[in-house]
């Protein structure tokens, strides 16, 4: 069941990134930097540093979706032993890496990198939970 903290803290970045789109939405609105008819249909006319954050949030429902499936099946096979679990949680660690540089400065080669580290941890756990299910 180790497996299944750095899934909570996946999810508890998710709702933290909603929450501050919403409350970056809100400032926007508020502000009068946007106006609701001009998000009623599209979300274009937002301006730059509330988009970061919904960008943000949509890419919350990419990698990670991968993440909580392999965790979902590491468990059923059994497969979360210490190199698992340390994978997981430097998944998760990149993650929350990514969200900080994305909704922050928002310095893309930087944010790359770090996306680029956490797609690397997660094929190797890919690759991993393939290897046990073929050589088992």
């Amino acid at each position: 069941m180790s497996l299944i903290y750095p899934v909570l803290i996946q999810i508890l970045l998710t709702f933290i990134v909603l929450l501050a789109t919403g409350r970056a939405r809100i400032a926007a609105i508020r502000d009068k930097r946007v106006r609701m008819t001009d998000i009623a249909v599209t979300s274009d006319a937002w301006p730059d540093d509330v988009r970061k954050f919904s960008n943000n949030y949509v890419n919350q429902y990419e990698t990670p979706v991968l993440f909580y499936v392999l965790v979902g099946i590491a468990i059923y096979l059994r497969a979360n032993d210490t190199l698992m679990v340390v994978l997981a949680w430097s998944f998760v660690a990149t993650r929350i890496v990514h969200a900080f540089i994305h909704t922050g400065a928002n310095d893309v080669p930087n944010r790359f990198r770090v996306f680029l580290a956490g797609a690397t941890i997660l094929m190797v756990m890919w690759l991993l939970i393939v290897i046990r299910l073929v050589f088992a």
